[in-house]
């Protein structure tokens, strides 16, 4: 995600703090400066959300291994004002797994509140909750009770929320996924404008999570029916199979003369039949930049392309592509090349598969 910077690595997992975050904490400082007008408020103000937020990486971690259980990889996690993101490779398939690594985020939560609450017991600190504000009250108890309004507020049945999620995977159980998440993300979205009128009629910071939950639902709801689109297809139907290739030891120059007579941007690089990189577009200009239209290929192209079998799963390539961060995948049929692919190969490919479904439904329909 731009705008993001690193924070820290834990069990393999990167952790990124967003440029917005530290608008959140200017806002908590000012808050608290307005209510108390002392700089001991300010601060215990930011370590409080900071303890919150620490709270909310330990949350996206009760997520991302417990889907690391069921072999699914969390490429890192991002701390954004209305909370984390565990960026997933995907969701598991089985509605049961799912559901556990659903719920292993708000667990956490369920887990550090009672930690606190029985150190808060044996300590004799506890407050009747009457008493406790904003500012006033023991920390570890105002800690305790915000971690019990995450863990409830993440199961409201919400998609893409914890709740909505296992609201999507119960439904699984008992429909195909597509429409199950059809389902969940409508809610999600009748949720979502009843949190923004909330946050119209009494806090604008709702309005926020209001659009989250929101274009959370719609993205989700748009990449199943993707999936559900391409569910069964090979590579082979989307690849492209008439491309132009370049060697190691050609000019950019030829691969000017290349894009200029095709609309093909991206070239994979061959040695003696084998493939060796990539030079995409952005490699061609910043090589004319740097070097001049008389470098040779192999000091721009981009070494080790990712190669994809001919039968290979095109919902598996698709993922492959988002994770990977690469611009196009080698084909092979028994070890030789025999096309290419890329995201606006597959994406073409869904646009006919979706135009040629709603055609057949509208047959269906006037017969």
């Amino acid at each position: 995600m731009k705008w993001s910077w690193k924070l820290i690595r834990l069990a393999g997992i990167d952790v990124y703090v967003h440029a917005t975050f530290f608008i959140l904490i200017l806002w908590i400082g000012l808050s608290y400066w307005l209510l108390e007008g002392t700089l001991s408020a300010v601060f215990n103000g930011i370590v409080f959300i900071l303890a919150l937020f620490a709270c909310v990486v330990l949350h996206e971690f009760g997520h991302a291994l417990t889907a690391r259980r069921y072999g699914i990889r969390t490429l890192h996690i991002t701390l954004l004002p209305i909370g984390g993101l565990a960026a997933m490779e995907r969701m598991p398939d089985d509605p049961k797994q799912e559901i556990a690594v659903a719920l292993a985020g708000p667990a956490v939560n369920l887990v550090i509140a009672f930690v606190l609450w029985l150190w808060l017991s044996l300590s004799n600190m506890l407050v009747p909750v009457d008493q406790l504000s904003l500012t006033g009250g023991p920390f570890a108890e105002r800690l305790m009770l915000i971690n019990l309004v995450l863990a409830v507020f993440n199961l409201v049945p919400a998609f893409p929320m914890d709740g909505g999620r296992v609201l999507r995977a119960v439904l699984a159980m008992r429909m195909n996924h597509n429409r199950a998440t059809q389902t969940a993300a409508k809610v999600g979205q009748g949720f979502a404008l009843w949190l923004g009128l909330m946050g119209l009629l009494y806090n604008p910071f709702l309005i926020f999570i209001d659009l989250f939950v929101w274009i959370g639902a719609a993205a989700e709801a748009g990449m199943e029916q993707v999936k559900s689109t391409i569910s069964g297809m090979s590579v082979g139907r989307a690849m492209l199979t008439d491309f132009e290739v370049l060697s190691p030891h050609d000019p950019l120059t030829l691969a000017i003369e290349l894009t200029l007579a095709s609309s093909q941007k991206d070239f994979p690089v061959l040695d003696e039949d084998e493939v060796v990189g990539v030079l995409t577009q952005a490699d061609l200009l910043k090589g004319l930049q740097e070097q001049g239209e008389q470098a040779r290929v192999s000091d721009c192209m981009q070494g080790g392309v990712n190669s994809a079998d001919i039968d290979e799963s095109l919902e598996k390539v698709l993922q492959r592509l988002q994770t990977c961060q690469c611009r196009l995948l080698s084909v092979t049929e028994a070890g030789r090349l025999v096309g290419i692919v890329n995201m606006d190969n597959i994406m073409e490919l869904i646009s006919i598969q979706t135009a040629l479904h709603e055609d057949h439904k509208q047959a269906k329909w006037q017969a």
